[in-house]
């Protein structure tokens, strides 16, 4: 379960205008072949800002912070992050490990 984790990276999108279906395609794309390929990986989520509709964050939870790691240094995840930005203006992303659960 998502909730469950305590390892989560993390992806603000600012898309290119006109771009959104197809980001949100190639991030599923993405995020498939991780379920499909990586041990550890627990699930994922896309969400886009109402107000600002070029606008994405992206949550992906994992087991434990090894098999994320290994997921970001596989040369298949270069190509397939790299399918995603292309759509985008702007891309920064992070690693976080849970700090408190209310």
């Amino acid at each position: 379960m998502l909730q469950d984790s305590k390892y989560w990276s993390s992806g603000d999108w600012q898309v290119k205008p006109g771009q959104g279906d197809e980001f949100i395609e190639r991030w599923r794309e993405f995020l498939t072949w991780t379920k499909e390929s990586n041990e550890g990986f627990i699930g994922a989520r896309l969400i886009r800002d109402l107000t600002a509709p070029n606008s994405f964050k992206s949550f992906a939870a994992w087991q434990d912070v090894e098999s994320m790691r290994a997921w970001q240094a596989s040369p298949e995840f270069a190509v397939r992050l790299a399918a995603c930005r292309a759509l985008c203006d702007d891309m920064q992303s992070g690693a976080y490990e849970l700090a408190c659960d209310i």
